[in-house]
């Protein structure tokens, strides 16, 4: 039975270690799914890869007209 990919929710890194009781990391999924149930249920979390420190200085190049 094949079944639909849970959505992964990206969390901060404060977060996955007050979580961490709760939460075990699972190799396959590549992200933190729930002690005991989390094959099946619950959350997938995965830590927050963005950097949210460094603003992007650059030009604006979303919704440009071309032409």
């Amino acid at each position: 039975m094949v079944r639909a990919q849970r959505p992964r929710h990206y969390v901060s890194r404060g977060t996955l270690a007050l979580l961490s009781p709760l939460f075990r990391y699972s190799l396959s999924r590549d992200a933190y799914v729930l002690r005991v149930i989390g094959n099946t249920r619950g959350p997938v979390l995965r830590r927050e890869r963005r950097n949210k420190e460094r603003e992007y200085a650059g030009a604006e190049r979303r919704h440009l007209i071309a032409g």
